[in-house]
């Protein structure tokens, strides 16, 4: 299985599977689409209404990388479950706090 990130110049980019309204907020691993592309599986307490599930899906991607949440932002997927975040910082010390956040 492929990894949900893909490198790209001086960013990385990550394909997420977010549920809203999760009971909590976590990062549950990854997970391959019908596709056969691969997403990390997040789920954040936030209802889907005016972007909040999409902040919380920052806030917890970043906190979870200790990186500012400034330094992430959403390419695609505003109103779907499958969303594309651009990663500002170094592509392999992203990685390598992905890798070890996944176990």
């Amino acid at each position: 299985m492929s990894p949900p990130w893909r490198f790209s110049g001086d960013h990385l980019r990550l394909a997420v599977r977010l549920t809203p309204n999760g009971g909590r907020d976590a990062i549950d691993g990854i997970e391959e689409d019908g596709d056969g592309e691969t997403l990390l599986k997040a789920r954040v307490t936030s209802v889907p209404e005016k972007g909040k599930a999409n902040k919380a899906l920052i806030l917890l991607i970043a906190r979870s990388l200790r990186i500012p949440k400034s330094s992430i932002s959403l390419v695609s997927g505003e109103t779907a479950r499958k969303k594309i975040l651009r990663i500002e910082g170094d592509p392999e010390d992203l990685v390598k706090k992905l890798e070890a956040l996944l176990g």
